[in-house]
């Protein structure tokens, strides 16, 4: 009898040790083998040309071009990123480009803290020792509805969208990555008042406290330095995209890096990614040192 409660009690606790974690690893790795099962049997994978000589002679061919090693095919004279001047001229649309993304962040991060609050839960319906409201739900969903937009439209869509009524320059890339990191940064914000410490917050409502001494006082500190900790993490993913929406004319060193491999301008290619290596490095050091601020402060 004791053998047989030891063996239910094994057969209960193995049923509670398979989580959910466990079951999506499970099924990561089902869907993983059937994908390079896929890939292998495919006939047109493609994976064939990864491993064969033509493709890899075309690679060094290009890198030959981008270090202007091959005349020829390159259109001969000196390589770009040997002339001061042409590092001068780019210098100024890497500018352009660092300043799109500093507007991108900007917009994204304003719009943020107007409305990442209101469409947390815990605020919209009360639990932090508020009073709920119908009005606060409705705007509840429509700001995550918002956010859930404009997080899945990729950044070159809503590019691709806003130079039409927008003349092309810096401001529609910068409306565009703005947009798209309004929805990633909102969502990430809002989750974060959603999983904070309510303690605080009631308390100050339990003292009387109203509604924007709780906001200010009990919400906002414990929100904000997660907030700006997201910002800055998503800066340095703007710096990197702002080469994809000037694909579409939206200023910067991207809409020269699309004019360079038009016109097989390969030195220049290489001149241009020389400068985004510089302002990623730059802004990765940048958002490192501004984060560590935050969190001693």
């Amino acid at each position: 009898m004791t053998g047989q409660r030891s063996s239910l009690r094994e057969v209960a606790l193995g049923r509670r040790s398979f989580t959910f974690a466990r079951a999506s690893l499970y099924g990561f790795l089902v869907l993983m083998a059937v994908s390079w099962v896929y890939i292998l049997a495919g006939g047109n994978s493609g994976l064939d040309d990864l491993f064969s000589g033509r493709a890899w002679d075309n690679a060094a061919n290009f890198v030959r071009q981008l270090l202007g090693l091959d005349a020829g095919l390159s259109g001969g004279g000196r390589p770009a990123f040997l002339d001061l001047g042409r590092w001068v001229e780019t210098g100024k649309l890497a500018y352009q480009t660092l300043l799109m993304s500093v507007l991108a962040i900007s917009f994204a991060g304003l719009g943020v803290l107007l409305t990442f609050l209101p469409a947390a839960r815990n605020v919209s319906n009360g639990e932090l020792g508020g009073r709920p409201s119908a009005g606060l739900g409705a705007l509840y969903l429509v700001l995550r509805l918002f956010f859930a937009v404009t997080r899945a439209v990729p950044e070159l869509v809503w590019a691709m969208v806003i130079v039409f009524f927008l003349s092309p320059g810096v401001l529609p890339g910068a409306v565009a990555l703005g947009l798209h990191n309004y929805g990633i940064v909102g969502k990430l914000s809002a989750e974060v008042v959603e999983n904070m410490d309510p303690g605080p917050a009631r308390a100050l409502r339990s003292a009387g406290a109203g509604n924007l001494q709780m906001l200010a006082y009990g919400i906002i500190p414990q929100a904000m330095p997660q907030f700006l900790t997201y910002l800055l993490y998503r800066w340095e993913v703007v710096i990197r995209t702002t080469v994809v929406v000037g694909f579409v004319s939206a200023g910067g060193l991207g809409r020269e890096f699309r004019l360079s491999l038009s016109f097989f301008q390969y030195t220049d290619v290489a001149l241009i990614i020389l400068w985004y290596l510089v302002l990623v490095v730059a802004v990765d050091l940048l958002s490192a040192g501004l984060r560590r601020m935050v969190r001693v402060g």
